[in-house]
């Protein structure tokens, strides 16, 4: 019997498409963008008497004495002179550096180091950082479109921020001075600074700043771009996976120092010892909860997508709705750690052509894509999402230029965002991404919820 192959109606007229609701949610809306916030001509904060924030991207820090000055992070590349002007304003003199610190190689941390390079100043990183920062420099072709459909409301706010200006991701090349693989500590001024490596940050080449007598703790991105929030054991963009296991000793041994000031990579300090124990001990377990619970599962013989779908915090450790993703992915974090990539599901997994490589074949036996995307909305009207998900997928590999089929995908991508109840950064991100596409398909025209950006912005 003959196989009966039905092709797309891709003349089908627009007027008789099923309307696609605006989503209920924007990543330009989400909150998370304060903590993101570049504004130049704000001056810098005094967080005490010895130490001064300017806030940025990725803040930048000063800690003063009559014998040098101590800088913490410097922001990106086009940040580092403002960031120094605004200190020398806020102190009344000029910075008298001595040492430059880097908590991790990012673009956002290492980036304005030029503007702080005053002649003999000591240049230190965790033994890692110049090899990653090559690295980060080698896959930035690789990284960058990642960035831009996932983070794209970050690009359009950076660059709307610079006045329309380029902004690059790769600083100019460094060259550290002073290098340590676990702990190196100096003392300026009579005051002792410990660097503590803590690799299961947003880098392995993660440290944190510790002012042993002060009760003072500068952390960095170690617990993510927003304090609070669950760690970002996974970024959607792209970038080595963090480690679940070894952020919950890093962090016990931060609880352990017992800060009695906290100290991170955005946002405002944490004051108090009690105050930052109990949040700081809140995150661990929080983290130490998903971790186990995933371990648990596994030991029982269940499979990822079950341990996926089951595995939720309680209500006593809820985290921040600030953070990148959902709790699902994190727990698919901790799978992957101790398992890898083998789900030991389907034997395809261990080949090189993908299930989609099929998906034409499936949607013309089938009845065709249109047939096939009328099944996906029946999902959809059913409350299934993620199967209707699924299904659409396969149709619009069939037929991507059908527009009754990219109708169909755009309403179960809006229904998507709004299951994200606005949490999830980055996942509302990808999906608006996938929507503007859709709605590309159909009308030829770009939606202003996920304009592709050309800037090279930076690494959240």
């Amino acid at each position: 019997m003959a196989l009966l192959i039905c092709l797309p109606a891709t003349a089908r007229a627009d007027e008789q498409l099923p309307p696609i609701p605006e989503p209920l949610y924007k990543q330009a809306d989400h909150p998370r963008l304060k903590n993101n916030e570049w504004r130049p001509e704000l001056g810098a904060d005094r967080i005490n008497d010895f130490i001064l924030m300017s806030s940025s991207i990725t803040n930048s820090y000063v800690v003063t004495s009559d014998k040098g000055d101590i800088v913490i992070n410097t922001g990106n590349p086009d940040h580092g002179k403002r960031h120094r002007e605004r200190f020398e304003q806020l102190l009344g003199r000029r910075l008298k550096v001595k040492k430059i610190i880097f908590t991790q190689d990012h673009a956002d941390q290492t980036g304005g180091w030029q503007a702080f390079a005053d002649p003999g100043v000591d240049i230190i990183g965790q033994s890692d950082l110049e090899r990653l920062a090559e690295e980060r420099v080698m896959l930035a072709p690789f990284y960058l479109p990642r960035g831009k459909r996932v983070l794209h409301a970050i690009y359009e706010k950076t660059q709307r921020e610079s006045g329309g200006r380029e902004q690059l991701n790769i600083p100019p090349p460094l060259k550290l001075t002073t290098t340590f693989t676990s702990q190196h500590a100096f003392a300026v001024g009579g005051r002792r600074f410990e660097l503590i490596s803590t690799p299961s940050g947003e880098t392995t080449d993660s440290i944190v700043v510790w002012l042993p007598k002060e009760k003072v703790l500068f952390t960095g991105n170690l617990m993510s771009a927003v304090f609070g929030t669950m760690p970002n054991f996974y970024t959607l963009r792209g970038d080595r996976q963090r480690s679940v296991p070894g952020f919950l000793r890093d962090i016990q041994r931060i609880i352990d120092l017992q800060p009695a000031l906290l100290i991170t990579g955005h946002g405002q300090p944490i004051r108090g010892a009690a105050n930052v124990r109990a949040s700081l001990t809140k995150i661990r377990d929080a983290v130490r909860y998903l971790h186990d619970e995933t371990v648990h599962r596994m030991l029982a013989g269940q499979n990822l997508s079950t341990i996926m779908q089951q595995v939720q915090l309680p209500p006593e450790l809820k985290l921040s709705p600030l953070g990148r993703g959902p709790t699902r992915w994190y727990v698919r974090a901790v799978w992957e750690e101790y398992a890898g990539w083998f789900r030991h599901d389907l034997t395809s997994e261990l080949y090189a052509t993908p299930a989609s490589a099929v998906w034409p074949t499936l949607a013309a036996m089938a009845g065709g894509a249109q047939a096939v995307a009328a099944q996906a909305e029946k999902f959809l009207e059913n409350g299934e999402t993620e199967k209707a998900l699924h299904m659409i997928e396969v149709a619009v590999a069939a037929s991507p230029d059908d527009k009754l089929v990219r109708a169909t995908e755009a309403r179960i991508l809006v229904q998507l965002i709004n299951d994200t109840h606005g949490e999830g950064f980055d996942e509302i991100g990808w999906l608006e991404t996938k929507l503007n596409e859709a709605r590309r398909e159909i009308d030829g025209q770009p939606v202003s919820t996920s304009k592709q950006s050309t800037q090279k912005g930076p690494t959240p």
